[in-house]
């Protein structure tokens, strides 16, 4: 059974893309188009790993996590930060955070620190 992934973004082409990688990688993609939406897929897919934008409307990247920490099913996923914002003291701040690459991102590190979290 394949690893599932969700990635949680605003910019439309962006998930696009992030899709068709990962599945070309064998992986599931669950898309999500901001917090709340990948908030509730989180909780009923139950994914192995979730990829996540910082810079959101309605529910930010930081929201996300503080709630995603909060339920006992989901507090231990690994949450790898995909982000323009080039001041990496925003990004640790975040409790629970298992990574992060700069946008644009290098397809070939992404996917190796994909595995790296998924134990592979």
């Amino acid at each position: 059974m394949s690893k599932k992934i969700l990635v949680i973004d605003d910019e439309p082409d962006f998930l696009m893309v992030m899709e068709m990688r990962l599945r070309s990688q064998g992986y599931e993609a669950i898309i999500a188009s901001e917090g709340d939406e990948g908030l509730k897929k989180a909780k009923t897919r139950q994914p192995d790993l979730i990829l996540l934008d910082i810079m959101m409307p309605k529910m930010d990247g930081y929201t996300f996590v503080l709630e995603l920490k909060k339920m006992e099913s989901l507090k231990n996923t690994p949450i790898i930060v995909l982000t323009a914002k080039d001041k990496m003291e925003d990004i640790f701040k975040l409790e629970g955070v298992s990574d992060y690459l700069l946008k644009p991102c290098d397809e070939e590190e992404l996917l190796a620190k994909i595995r790296k979290h998924l134990g592979q």
